[in-house]
């Protein structure tokens, strides 16, 4: 997302993952996530993009696999937490990029490219359809694209925080734009799992799961 640009007056794309990630000492549980491990546990290791990576358990879950891992985060603060957790792990193939998605990206082809709730309250309308578009010029020819968002708000949530629009996987196919002739889709669907408030109220939420090979 974009550190140059200020969104309705909320502040950079920086400023805002900064102020979320300094709020507490630890954000995320620490784990990968469900639906990458569902979707990549069986594949072969080679290499991989992280887009997102946050406080980098996916990151971390992969390198563990053999994965050489690029993992990319918007902010310092998340990523320096990663870092000191692969080290704490005695992770190694793991190479930590600073990028504002919307500005700069990683270069070279993955084999993986996984773009994790890839969700922002201060980006631009057109933000998140340009990075993934830049996702799948990322895709090495033979890999694979997976993208994972939330579907809705929890069920928990009565009256949302703020205005946001959750792609269906219909919609991030036609954002891609991708060549059927150079592109199959090998899953694509709606996963619904157990998903606790922060008071501990039970509840579910939805996430749409859209895992792309080139071939």
């Amino acid at each position: 997302m974009s550190e140059t640009h200020n969104h309705g007056g909320t502040g950079t794309t920086v400023e805002f993952w900064e102020n979320f990630y300094q709020e507490r000492e630890q954000v995320w549980s620490g784990s990968p996530n469900f639906l990458l491990v569902r979707e990549v546990e069986s594949a072969p290791a080679g290499t991989a993009l992280d887009l997102g990576c946050a406080e980098g358990a996916d990151a971390i879950w992969l390198a563990e696999r053999g994965w050489r891992v690029t993992a990319v985060d918007v902010s310092e603060t998340a990523l320096g937490r990663a870092k000191a957790r692969a080290a704490e792990l005695g992770i190694t193939g793991i190479e930590w990029q600073r990028h504002d998605l919307a500005d700069s990206f990683p270069a070279g082809r993955f084999d993986l490219v996984t773009a994790q709730y890839l969700h922002s309250p201060v980006a631009q309308a057109d933000e998140r359809e340009k990075i993934l578009r830049r996702a799948a010029e990322a895709v090495a020819p033979g890999g694979q694209l997976l993208i994972v968002g939330h579907a809705e708000w929890p069920s928990w949530v009565e009256t949302p925080p703020h205005d946001v629009h959750f792609p269906s996987t219909a919609e991030v196919r036609a954002g891609l734009d991708l060549d059927p002739a150079e592109w199959t889709v090998e899953a694509e669907g709606l996963a619904e799992r157990e998903h606790a408030g922060p008071e501990g109220q039970p509840g579910t939420r939805k996430d749409n799961v859209l895992r792309l090979r080139r071939r």
